[in-house]
């Protein structure tokens, strides 16, 4: 483990960072981020940065003085990144604060950020039968200003409810199709 995050895979081809917009030991899309671990295609590397709890409120004044060693670090992660892979839920119909917050960080310095142009992907589960798309919708948003390049027919919304208490992993649907955008998220980089 280095600087907060889990490498995956044996191989190293493409590095894909992983960030989590949920801070619950026991939540739905922790469990997408174990299957995506599982089920990794060959020569992908997972990069999960386990530590968005950690950074502090995004503030443009600490920013330009000294950056948090989390900052540091969520930055460095994903600047050795190819692409990044979002797994989140939908609190109030929106982004999670925890992940908006991840956001503002990888957003700066504007227009030379640690994750500009490389490609980025969201998926998650949430109550309600849409599984979040609403978050999921604003995410790509927030990330496509920020600076990745979004790749938006890559979606995965699980309603939570449809799994019915089994770990996503139980469903060959829902493992089948965060191991397929895996691929394709790779294929991305270049």
């Amino acid at each position: 483990m280095n600087e907060g995050t889990m490498e995956v895979s044996d191989t190293s081809n493409t590095k894909v960072l992983v960030l989590l917009g949920s801070l619950r030991a026991a939540s739905v899309n922790r469990q997408l981020v174990e299957l995506a671990r599982e089920t990794v295609p060959d020569g992908i590397t997972l990069q999960w940065f386990d530590r968005l709890g950690e950074l502090p409120f995004y503030n443009e004044d600490i920013d330009n003085a000294d950056v948090a060693e989390p900052v540091v670090a969520l930055r460095r992660a994903a600047a050795d990144a190819d692409a990044a892979l979002v797994v989140t839920p939908e609190y109030n119909g929106s982004i999670p604060g925890v992940l908006k917050n991840a956001i503002d960080w990888l957003s700066r310095p504007w227009g030379n950020s640690a994750i500009k142009g490389k490609p980025l992907a969201v998926v998650g589960a949430a109550l309600g039968r849409y599984g979040g798309q609403w978050a999921h919708d604003e995410t790509r948003k927030s990330f496509a200003i920020a600076g990745p390049r979004v790749v938006k027919d890559l979606k995965l919304s699980v309603p939570t409810k449809a799994l019915d208490g089994r770990h996503p992993r139980e469903d060959a649907e829902v493992a089948a199709n965060l191991r397929h955008i895996i691929g394709k998220l790779a294929a991305e980089v270049g």
